[in-house]
């Protein structure tokens, strides 16, 4: 990969900021009704994902910390929207005031640049679930899906299929770079 092509990498935290706030939006009309909406996760329902991705915006607020404990946090009580909100909006402010170069996950160690571009894939794509869930049309945003998209062959490996992801599905190459991202993971845009 060229250097321009890593660039996403070494601003991972902007990278992130743009997610949250995708998702943010997303998640803005999203009512207590919608939460037992299937979503494109499996057999998951919408309250099912944004509990996913509550425990997983707690385990990035952790990383900003320099370390993230493997034991699981737990679920969070109430609503999982107001919950979602919340860690979001304070992850970035844990995100922009840290001085950590690397977060250890058990025995390994990772820059927070590939960590905060992991996090913001994550919540991105679960930001699109959500809209999917909900039948609202918000395509990720073209230039944050592009970034994304040139990074997933670092972030998702052969390995991570069919356990965390399901495999591509096809879509013609003239397909927007949201479309080609969300096929990538097994979506089907």
């Amino acid at each position: 990969m060229t250097t321009d092509a890593l660039a996403p990498l070494l601003g991972g935290v902007g990278l992130l900021e743009r997610a949250i706030n995708y998702t943010l939006g997303v998640l803005h009309p999203v009512r207590g009704a919608e939460l037992s909406a299937p979503t494109p996760c499996g057999s998951w329902t919408l309250h099912d994902l944004l509990v996913h991705v509550d425990e997983s915006l707690l385990a990035l607020h952790e990383a900003a910390g320099g370390h993230v404990d493997l034991a699981p946090a737990g679920r969070t009580p109430g609503d999982p929207v107001t919950a979602v909100r919340n860690h979001a909006s304070g992850l970035l402010g844990a995100w922009t005031s840290s001085r950590h170069t690397g977060v250890t996950i058990g025995d390994a160690v990772l820059t927070t640049g590939i960590l905060a571009t992991a996090g913001a894939l994550e919540v991105a794509v679960h930001g699109w679930d959500v809209a999917r869930a909900t039948g609202r049309s918000r395509p990720l945003p073209p230039a944050l899906a592009e970034e994304l998209l040139a990074l997933c062959p670092l972030l998702v490996r052969d390995l991570d299929r069919p356990a965390r992801f399901a495999a591509p599905v096809p879509v013609p190459a003239s397909a927007l770079a949201g479309d080609r991202l969300l096929a990538f993971l097994g979506r089907r845009p």
